[in-house]
């Protein structure tokens, strides 16, 4: 039953007044009620995405789980958008986040929500600093839980102010509302949804043995198809090219990594194609 804690998340806050209307005007998500959550994320007005995170709906406002590294400039940027906006923005320090995963359970006078974006990865928990923590797993046996299930991590598969939402599988994740008001880099979004011309995408493969590192270039006869993001033995994520994957896979080409051969996989979860993808492990 393993509960592991993420180093490398924190906790900001959003409270006030209009906290509701705030959030609703700039991230990819409707905002949720108190008790639920909502994977999101904030664009630049190109679409590209600046951080992804969990917004949960707390009395009087919300709590957003998000990479640590993003934490200085999501902030920066969203008190430049407040204006008159009855809205406190603030870190929470000394905060923690957690998952538990399995039939593990949440330690008591944590803050929990399942998974909003699929619920097969677990329970997330907030914890305040004076919150203990029993733990049984790390991060790297969470991170292999995550690779497992074929689902991506900013930071690690793709690069953030660079990918958007479609290519880190964000619109199959539950993390756009195409049905919601304007938010920033709402336009381009909603172009690359109904034109269907998200090419590239974050997918699993098989490898036989270790994967190669993060960056490295996936080949097929010569052309770049991707990059490996994150791995564990026997799997890993890549950034790839759909259209030249296909191209790879209707030519009889091997796909290679730093000389390892790589097999495409099926997402259970995912409504897209992957070209040439076997099931799942």
């Amino acid at each position: 039953m393993p509960i592991a804690l993420h180093e490398q998340r924190a906790v900001a806050r959003i409270d006030g007044a209009d906290a509701v209307h705030f959030l609703d005007n700039l991230l990819t998500a409707r905002t949720p009620a108190p008790g639920a959550a909502r994977y999101a994320a904030l664009l630049t007005p190109q679409g590209k995405i600046i951080a992804d995170m969990f917004v949960l709906g707390v009395e009087g406002g919300f709590r957003l789980d998000l990479p640590a590294d993003r934490l200085a400039d999501l902030l920066k940027r969203l008190t430049l958008y407040r204006l008159r906006a009855k809205v406190e923005i603030a870190a929470l320090e000394g905060w923690r986040v957690g998952v538990a995963w399995g039939d593990a359970v949440p330690p008591a006078g944590a803050t929990a929500f399942t998974d909003p974006r699929l619920p097969a990865l677990g329970t997330r928990f907030l914890l305040a600093p004076d919150v203990a923590v029993a733990l049984d797993a790390d991060e790297a046996a969470w991170q292999a839980h995550r690779v497992a299930l074929g689902v991506p991590e900013g930071g690690r598969d793709f690069t953030y102010a660079d990918a958007f939402p479609h290519e880190a599988d964000m619109d199959q994740l539950h993390g756009i509302d195409f049905d919601k008001g304007c938010y920033v880099g709402q336009e381009i979004v909603s172009r690359m949804q109904h034109r269907g011309t998200a090419r590239t995408r974050i997918v699993p493969f098989a490898i036989c043995g270790e994967p190669p590192a993060p960056g490295t270039p996936i080949l097929a006869g010569g052309k770049t198809l991707g990059t490996v993001g994150s791995g564990v033995e026997g799997r890993l994520l890549a950034l790839i090219r759909l259209d030249r994957l296909a191209e790879a896979r209707e030519s009889g080409l091997a796909i290679e990594a730093d000389g390892a051969t790589l097999v495409p996989e099926r997402l259970e979860w995912a409504s897209f194609a992957i070209p040439g993808a076997g099931s799942a492990a």
